[in-house]
Parts: C-alpha cells; sequence; structure tokens
C-alpha cells in the first residue's frame, strides 16, 4: 500500500475485521515488525520514532496509585533525562494537553476512578504531551456510549484542524466518520482506497470493501 497523509487532516480508517489496521499502526509505531515491504520510520530508534508519531491503544489500561498528570506525564518520556525528571517545559506541555482535552480539573485524581470517556481523553492528553506531528489511534472510541464517542471524534478533529496534527484513527464508527473525516483511508481485501467521504460514495466503495451494503442494512 502506498498512501500520503498530511498536517491538519483527521483521517479514519476503515475497514472489515482482520484487514490489518491494527497492524498498520502497530508497524508504523515501531511496536512490530514489518510483516512485508518496508516502512519510511524503519531507520529511526525508537525514541526518535517517539518523537515522530504518539500511538493510542484500545487496551484499557490498569494503573493503580497513578494519578491523571502522571499519566500525562508519560509522553514526556522521549524528551526527558535519564533519571526521567520533569522540567518546568514539560510540567507546562503536561498542563496544557490536559486543558486540551477538558480535563485540568482532573489532574490530582487517580487514573483507575475514571470513567472509560475520561480516560480515554486522558490518554489522548498523554499524546499531545508527547508533541508529535502525527498521532495514530486504534479504535479510540470502543467501549464509549454515543455521546462520548462523537465528543472524542470532535476532540480529535478540533486538534487536527487547530493544531496542524495529522490524526489517523483505525475505527468502525462508519457514521461518525463519513461525518467527520476529512478523508477516508478504506482497507480490505479489494486494496487501499484514501479520499474523501463524497468521493467513496460515489464509486460505491463501500460494499466491495465490507462485502455487503453497510450503507443501506436493511434493503
Amino acid at each position: 500500500m502506498t498512501f500520503s497523509l498530511y498536517e491538519g487532516e483527521m483521517v479514519c480508517m476503515l475497514g472489515p475485521n482482520g484487514c490489518g489496521k491494527s497492524t498498520l499502526l502497530r508497524t508504523l509505531a515501531g511496536l512490530q515488525p514489518e510483516l512485508g515491504g518496508s516502512t519510511s520510520f524503519s531507520a529511526l530508534t525508537r525514541t526518535e520514532r517517539a518523537r515522530r508519531m504518539a500511538l493510542v491503544l484500545t487496551e484499557r489500561l490498569t494503573l493503580e496509585n497513578t494519578s491523571v498528570h502522571d499519566v500525562v506525564a508519560m509522553g514526556r518520556h522521549p524528551y526527558t533525562s535519564f533519571l526521567g525528571g520533569l522540567t518546568v517545559q514539560d510540567e507546562q506541555c503536561v498542563a496544557q494537553a490536559l486543558q486540551e482535552v477538558g480535563m485540568a480539573d482532573y489532574s490530582a485524581k487517580m487514573f483507575n476512578a475514571l470513567s472509560d470517556g475520561e480516560s480515554q481523553r486522558v490518554l489522548i492528553a498523554k499524546a499531545l504531551a508527547q508533541q508529535t506531528p502525527l498521532i495514530l489511534l486504534d479504535e479510540p472510541t470502543a467501549h464509549l456510549d454515543l455521546p462520548n464517542r462523537l465528543r472524542i471524534l470532535r476532540l480529535l478533529h478540533r486538534l487536527a484542524h487547530g493544531q496542524g496534527k495529522t490524526v489517523l484513527i483505525s475505527t468502525h464508527e462508519l457514521d461518525l466518520a463519513l461525518r467527520l473525516s476529512d478523508r477516508i483511508l478504506l482497507v480490505s481485501g479489494q486494496g487501499v482506497e484514501l479520499d474523501t467521504a463524497d468521493a467513496l460514495l460515489a464509486r460505491d466503495a463501500f460494499t466491495p470493501a465490507f462485502g455487503m451494503d453497510v450503507l443501506h442494512p436493511l434493503s
């Protein structure tokens, strides 16, 4: 597959289960080796890659006795000294990231005491504190109710357009992706297509990708 992502846009990656969405994100982030081919990030060290992209995974973190502030501060790891101490600039980055996601008042709370929606916003704040131009998210709205799914995707859209971030999201939220994404990366056994929602709809690209008419499930 070959495709380009641009700053200031939110791209939603859609496709059936097993088509390789999570594998692609993990490969780009350096969490697993390429199954074939290569990526342009291959020559970078783990720290160098961590300064270029942040990854938010689906799995819920279980952190005992860890505050929201400390979770977000983990995003500063690529920039801290060997001892891991935070500078004044690091603390400012943490505070700003919490402010961006509307969690500034939760800084001292324990992470495990948060709701699913709140914890997901904290993990996005951790990615923001990492200060990377590219943010990758694997199913960031999984296990959330509709209002929180909408809040998360609106937040990511605002971060892309307001801060010039490149945001790539793996998601099954077809309806929200069609409305909120700048472009859609459609991955399936048919290949890879990256285009606007209107263009993909115009040529009915979703039916062969999913093997059924997902836009009119009752027809």
